[in-house]
């Protein structure tokens, strides 16, 4: 019984797939990757970018850059998720 639980288990881990997020207008990726590079930043750092879309909702995404210096949007929130301040910043 153990065994048949365990292989079930690990089949449901193996379908497993990440969903890369893709850019929207705002995004720092959207378009392409940014000309600069960010050469001072070791890659796997994350940092995050907070702006609005052309409908008014704020976003706040956060990036990581990889080992070729391009940058993977990792996560990406609504503004109604956290509190903005009042010049409208996290």
């Amino acid at each position: 019984m153990k065994s048949v639980v365990f292989v079930a288990a690990a089949l449901v881990l193996a379908s497993c797939t990440t969903v890369e997020l893709e850019p929207i207008p705002g995004s720092i990726t959207y378009g392409g990757q940014p000309r600069s590079k960010l050469t001072k930043s070791p890659a796997g750092s994350t940092f995050s970018h907070t702006f609005h879309d052309e409908r008014g909702g704020y976003w706040s995404e956060t990036y990581q850059i990889q080992p070729d210096r391009s940058l993977k949007i990792i996560s990406r929130r609504r503004a109604e998720d956290f509190q903005l301040n009042a010049g409208g910043r996290l």
